[in-house]
């Protein structure tokens, strides 16, 4: 009986939720007939594939929307995205789309979720291309299971009928490259020998060729054209040829598309540095094993010498329960001290997140005496500038750029990572010159 409520609801849920995204496309009328729209869609790098491609259409001309988990630009007009959710609902995007095409906007890119696809938002959106970035386990509960979790992203490309954008180093690009559409890109890194004779004659290939990679940046090679991209990482190397392969929808100048990515400097809260002495503080939204493994990695090859230190949490309210003693085994391997802390508990004890955390670290053997719990995060963040020394990494993870901590009772702390940076150095710097 249980379980035949269970489904009713969970049914009930999806109309209400199909209904939603109905009305709000017919009160807003329809407004990606008016306008081309982007979806990017995955598991990591989805932000940053926005962004650079956003700076890439801007870069050739073109009025843009962007709408990521960071922000929302509407020609060339910024505000930061307050709804704690990548994708918003209850008709945000179509009014976001509205508002798009009434300034005259002629493309949207924007970040296409799981949760978002299953509680239908990309529906009534006339989506022009999809892009799938890279798929590895996450928000696992809720959908209950991997499978399940991939085929809500690959209703996207099912919606999708023009082009898709594939990564084909990823292993879960096999899935994605059998929904049909008139037109396919595959980018990656990878030898083109991973593929086949049949999808190198019909697909669009970009490969990313002579990869050399320094303090300053990445230089590689694309159709035998030079890039140079002045974020770190090699997984960023992915979400510019995702951006590329965007441009190539619309036929636009490698050479602009080059010098776009070149300009790009920073994305908030992704590998953001705050302190560059005498010590190095960076920020990095990272909340999945794979991308903490990615951070951890660029910030131990780029300390000569120095310790590295982790201020480290996970989500609370029952999200991937199993992934934190996953991430605390993954900052043991690189990590020479941790503090792990509060990220957003919601209605969960934090205490109990922590305590999960905290049997990862120490199933990998990681030194007690080099182990701290500071429930408050502002907290763990002082004493991670105490312990750190002139040429040391401290790497902050699981908020990069969000405005909010979320705790129980459904309140929201204002919340901005940077700043509370800032002001607890300042503090401890008045405090060492009295």
């Amino acid at each position: 009986m249980k379980n035949i409520l269970k489904k009713l609801f969970d049914h009930l849920k999806s109309v209400y939720h199909f209904l939603l995204a109905f009305f709000g496309a017919l009160v807003y009328r329809f407004p990606s007939r008016r306008i081309k729209v982007f979806g990017v869609t995955g598991t990591n790098g989805k932000t940053t594939t926005v962004d650079l491609a956003c700076r890439i259409f801007k870069k050739a001309g073109y009025k843009v929307a962007a709408f990521s988990s960071i922000k929302f630009e509407i020609a060339g007009e910024e505000r930061q995205n307050l709804y704690k959710m990548t994708m918003p609902g209850r008709a945000a995007l179509q009014k976001l789309l509205r508002e798009a095409v009434n300034k005259g906007c002629d493309v949207a890119i924007m970040e296409v979720t799981s949760e978002g696809i299953k509680q239908h938002r990309h529906r009534f959106i006339d989506f022009d291309a999809a892009c799938f970035t890279n798929l590895t386990p996450e928000h696992i509960e809720s959908h209950g299971g991997f499978e399940n979790y991939k085929r809500e992203k690959g209703k996207l490309f099912q919606a999708t009928k023009s082009v898709h954008i594939i990564n084909s180093d990823d292993e879960n690009a096999g899935y994605f490259l059998k929904f049909p559409a008139e037109r396919k890109i595959i980018f990656g890194i990878k030898d083109k020998e991973h593929l086949s004779k049949k999808e190198e004659e019909e697909h669009l290939v970009l490969n990313a060729e002579k990869v050399e990679a320094s303090k300053n940046g990445i230089n590689f090679k694309v159709e035998g054209k030079e890039f140079f991209l002045s974020l770190s990482g090699k997984f960023n190397i992915y979400n510019a040829l995702a951006a590329i392969a965007f441009s190539k929808i619309e036929r636009i100048d490698p050479g602009k598309a080059r010098d776009a990515l070149r300009e790009a400097k920073v994305i908030p809260g992704r590998m953001e540095e705050v302190i560059s002495s005498p010590f190095n503080v960076i920020i990095d939204y990272a909340v999945t094993p794979d991308t903490l493994e990615g951070v951890y990695t660029e910030m131990r090859e780029s300390l000569s010498g120095g310790r590295l230190m982790a201020v480290l949490g996970s989500c609370g309210g029952g999200r991937d329960k199993w992934k934190r003693p996953v991430l605390g085994k993954i900052a043991a391997k690189y990590c020479d001290k941790i503090i792990i802390t509060n990220e957003d508990p919601y209605n969960e004890d934090p205490k109990e997140i922590l305590s999960m955390i905290k049997l990862g670290i120490m199933e990998a053997g990681f030194p007690e005496k080099d182990l701290y719990e500071i429930i408050d995060r502002r907290d763990a963040i002082g004493k991670a500038l105490d312990l750190a020394e002139p040429g040391d990494g401290v790497i902050i993870t699981g908020k990069g750029d969000e405005p909010w901590m979320c705790v129980s009772g459904g309140k929201k702390i204002p919340w901005n990572e940077r700043e509370i940076i800032k002001e607890e150095y300042e503090k401890r710097e008045i405090q060492e010159n009295k």
